[in-house]
């Protein structure tokens, strides 16, 4: 309902007042900036202190900052927005996921809808998001996504909504930046699984198959992997030889090592394989589910040594919980610096971390493309000195 030029609409118990404005009339209180922020794409442990930082920042500048709920639902039904004051932030930073919410089957560019007849079609309605953007005063949008989310960001910058960039993967696999917020914790939490595993592996004279995430880039496998001592780490960076990684576990075994770790990124695959999924995925979303590997990798180790062999899938365990400090000072960093290009009127930018600064870069020179784990890694090759094995087949082969 319509109270003063106030839209009021109930949420988590209390009113929120939203401000609504005529289009074509600009900001109504002269040059108090309005800013827009959603996130996007998977949920990663920093989220909320991108949030904190964006309406803390704008705060001490006299803006105002309004959260888009669910990625760029909120746009779509203007219901789904809620104004962020400092008493509704302030100490989040430490709080895993997203007051926003986050979705990854939501791309205006290419919504789906069922139609009568149960069959989805799928429509272009960013025309609808640019209207209510307008509409209702906004003088910028800051994204907070991977590359699909920022992918959509760009495409909304391009039909002239001004836009601030935010990367944000625990996959660390954004171009342009040295490192995303979510990356760091998800290694800790994987490094601390594999730390854990090895004693009930060694119990029991066992191989155990640990699967992470990376759908394009090994990021977290190798990390974790080379921290947490396994004897062979699969990446998509490097196609496998399951026949050299079961000779490198029976090489340890006659050398007096009955157990063996085995990290395996989701996107890993072997020689002239594919990469393993679960399905097509759920509707609306363009990708598939990967998931898989880990088991096929199990089973194919048991098979081939004939030792007792088991997979663990982390899945999304690797991106709950409160961020580890470096994530959550990064996840910081990054709000303040995107409320400072605001300010610089500096959009169609993404900040990124180019230690020890937080730049700005041009976002249609990031999305499109993965930063994968470069061949000549000086990781790569302290895994190489210390024994792990990547399951690269011999040169001769």
């Amino acid at each position: 309902m319509i109270v003063q030029g106030f839209l009021v609409f109930w949420k988590n118990s209390h009113f929120d007042v939203l401000p609504t404005f005529r289009a074509g009339k600009g900001n109504a209180m002269g040059n108090r900036m309005r800013i827009a922020i959603n996130t996007g794409g998977g949920d990663a442990p920093g989220l909320n202190a991108v949030i904190e930082a964006v309406v803390m920042s704008a705060w001490y500048r006299n803006w105002e900052v309004y959260g888009i709920r669910q990625g760029y639902h909120g746009l779509l039904d203007t219901d789904d927005i809620i104004q962020l004051t400092p008493d509704k932030v302030r100490n989040i930073s430490s709080v895993g996921g997203t007051i926003l919410g986050t979705t990854n089957k939501g791309n205006p560019f290419e919504m789906p809808f069922e139609n009568g007849a149960g069959e989805v079609e799928i429509r272009d309605v960013s025309d609808r998001v640019v209207r209510n953007f307008q509409r209702l005063g906004f003088d910028c949008l800051i994204a907070v996504g991977g590359d699909g989310s920022l992918k959509i960001a760009h495409d909304f910058f391009k039909k002239g909504i001004p836009v601030i960039g935010v990367p944000k993967t625990i996959d660390n696999d954004m171009v342009g930046t040295v490192a995303t917020f979510g990356f760091d914790t998800a290694v800790s939490i994987a490094t601390e699984a594999i730390d854990r595993l090895h004693s009930t592996a060694k119990s029991h004279d066992r191989v155990m198959v640990v699967e992470v995430m990376g759908r394009h880039a090994g990021w977290i496998a190798l990390n974790s992997g080379v921290s947490g001592g396994a004897r062979a780490i699969l990446i998509p960076e490097i196609p496998f030889d399951i026949d050299v990684v079961c000779e490198q576990i029976m090489k340890d075994e006659l050398q007096g090592t009955r157990y063996a770790i085995v990290v395996a990124a989701e996107g890993a695959k072997s020689v002239g394989g594919d990469i393993v999924h679960r399905g097509d995925g759920e509707k609306g979303r363009q990708d598939v589910l990967l998931g898989g590997i880990g088991n096929v990798v199990a089973e194919a180790i048991s098979k081939k040594t004939g030792k007792d062999t088991r997979s663990l899938v982390l899945g999304h365990l690797q991106r709950g919980g409160s961020p580890t400090t470096f994530d959550r000072l990064l996840a910081l960093r990054f709000g303040a610096a995107a409320v400072r290009l605001v300010e610089a009127k500096q959009f169609g930018r993404m900040v990124a971390l180019n230690p020890p600064n937080i730049d700005a870069v041009l976002l249609e020179e990031v999305v499109g493309s993965f930063r994968t784990v470069p061949l000549e890694s000086d990781t790569l090759q302290t895994a190489r000195d210390i024994g792990i094995s990547f399951g690269e087949p011999a040169a001769d082969q």
